[in-house]
């Protein structure tokens, strides 16, 4: 019997069950969520996600790359392909080290949210409450031209850093306070010392723009991690070891290569011929795939920066534990970090509208029309809008080496992409990627 017959099968005895009077009632709901969950798929389709992932190789787009795909908890497709590091020929493969980037953001938020649930604070406390340097504040005033041109204004709530509407930036945002931050290298990169000092060297400069009044994606997170070290009274790597990663059995990823792993740890490599992070540049160079940044010099190879923001590296199947442990409502390898409705609650749109609606000025790793953000990670509102296929609700976020993942609530789906590339606005791997996975489900 074929797949989609054995799938029809299925549902037509659901359904008789549905239409039972001894279901009727109780057991209805639960009858119908296993409807809507019967997902399958087309092997032949699956199939195109090889071809295309071997085609971003042998077109020298990424030096190598994995994609692992699960349904429920059963993987449902992996595939790896290239090279971790072209310069030793070696192949990147399942145990393959990568930066995550920015995916570390969902993992600082899952942080916050767990001392949040312990009652120690509300997300509308003012950031000044944990951070006294931040007590005083300072926003550009509109249409600024100068980095003196200031107002006085009340301190980013956690909400709003959680949100990116605090009025922190990143130094690759256009804009009067991004270059303020790239003159002083405020970018959190793993060797630039103690997180709290690199958080008062940020105190020290104003916001972008009043809290709550746009969207920009900031250094935001960072704070967040440093408030994390503050109520918790531990750094954030021995928080995110002892609280996240060990109980969900994540044994590779953190913020410094493991010992003896080494070259496991995939190159990266740019297509720029400047700055890897110069996200709005077209200065390409002649070389797509020129190395930046290896094992044997790595800032990762001893991190002293714990960069909430952007610091931790990770393997495909570590970061998919975390990812499982989202789509199943905080719980994962027999633990409950979170409660489901504080997952639940995380995962919604936490804006007035769309990102787009927010007068965003800055890059994102996402799309913007259609798309709301939560807390730490994209939502899905309208996928038309969007012009991705996609599932309402979906939430998901990137990193600046090019690494996705998102998960489908709506049909149980957790999907994780690794590869090595900067910026990650080089190709629009992330569409192709989720429009190929949407072909191949049958419904």
């Amino acid at each position: 019997m074929s797949a989609e017959n054995s799938s029809r099968l299925n549902r037509f005895s659901l359904l008789f069950q549905l239409s039972s009077p001894h279901n009727r009632g109780s057991t209805f709901d639960g009858i119908l969520s296993m409807l809507q969950k019967q997902v399958m798929f087309d092997q032949t389709r699956l199939s195109r996600l090889r071809t295309w992932m071997d085609n971003y190789v042998e077109q020298r787009k990424y030096a190598g790359s994995s994609f692992l795909l699960r349904h429920k908890d059963d993987e449902v497709f992996f595939h790896s392909s290239g090279m971790r590091s072209v310069e030793n020929g070696l192949p990147f493969q399942r145990d393959t080290l990568a930066r995550v980037y920015s995916m570390t953001k969902p993992v600082t938020a899952v942080a916050l949210m767990m001392l949040a649930e312990r009652g120690l604070f509300h997300l509308d406390a003012p950031l000044s409450e944990f951070l006294p340097e931040f007590k005083r504040m300072q926003a550009l005033i509109p249409d600024a031209e100068k980095l003196e041109q200031t107002e006085d204004t009340r301190p980013p709530t956690l909400h709003q850093l959680l949100t990116h509407t605090s009025g922190f930036s990143y130094p690759f945002n256009p804009g009067i306070l991004p270059e303020a931050m790239d003159e002083k290298n405020l970018i959190f990169k793993p060797d630039q010392g103690l997180l709290k000092d690199r958080i008062g060297e940020l105190a020290m400069l104003p916001l972008a723009f009043r809290p709550g009044t746009r969207w920009e994606y900031s250094v935001s997170t960072d704070v967040l991690g440093r408030v994390v070290e503050v109520i918790s009274g531990q750094t954030l790597d021995q928080f995110f070891h002892h609280e996240i990663l060990a109980p969900l059995g994540m044994t590779e990823t953190g913020f410094s290569i493991p010992i003896g792993a080494g070259d496991r740890f995939a190159s990266l490599y740019t297509p720029l011929a400047g700055d890897a992070m110069a996200l709005n540049s077209a200065d390409h160079g002649s070389d797509t795939l020129r190395l930046i940044d290896t094992h044997e010099d790595s800032p990762f190879e001893k991190a002293t920066t714990f960069s909430g923001g952007g610091g931790l590296i990770s393997t495909i199947d570590d970061y998919a534990k975390f990812v499982d442990m989202l789509r199943n409502r905080g719980s994962g390898n027999g633990h409950k970090l979170l409660g489901p409705k504080t997952v639940a609650f995380m995962m919604r749109n936490h804006l007035p509208g769309d990102i787009a609606s927010m007068g965003p000025k800055s890059f994102a790793e996402q799309p913007m029309e259609g798309m709301g953000f939560g807390l730490a990670g994209s939502v899905v509102l309208d996928p038309g809008r969007v012009q991705v296929p996609g599932s309402v609700g979906d939430f998901s976020w990137g990193g600046m080496a090019s690494t996705y993942f998102w998960l489908d609530w709506e049909n149980d789906l957790t999907a994780v992409f690794f590869t090595q590339l900067s910026p990650s606005s080089s190709y629009p791997s992330r569409a192709e990627l989720k429009a190929l996975v949407h072909a191949a489900m049958i419904e």
